[in-house]
């Protein structure tokens, strides 16, 4: 998979806490990415097998907001995105580790 900036951006706030669920809204704030760029990422991420992703359980009526699509990484994502962010930085110069979750950019 071509790990782009804003992919790279998205997968580091994933990985700060890889076994919670993430909504958009969270994600577009974390990263500073606008919805028509985060959607397309995770949807690709969600395809390749890196997302899992499923309706939050709530009653709208009673949380007074429509329920949030929830996504969260899943162990071959979590695996693949810690050793792609790696690459990144190897290939940027940085000297982070595969587990550091922040981005060298």
């Amino acid at each position: 998979m071509r790990i782009t900036v804003p992919t790279a951006r998205v997968l580091a706030a994933l990985l700060a806490d890889p076994g919670a669920d993430h909504y958009g809204l969270e994600l577009m704030q974390q990263c500073d990415l606008a919805s028509g760029t985060l959607y397309p990422i995770l949807h690709r991420l969600t395809e390749a097998g890196w997302l899992e992703r499923h309706w939050e359980g709530v009653d709208p009526a009673e949380v007074g907001r429509p329920a949030r699509r929830l996504y969260r990484l899943t162990a071959t994502g979590a695996t693949e995105a810690r050793q792609a962010l790696a690459e990144l930085r190897a290939q940027l110069g940085g000297t982070a580790t595969a587990t550091d979750p922040r981005p060298a950019w």
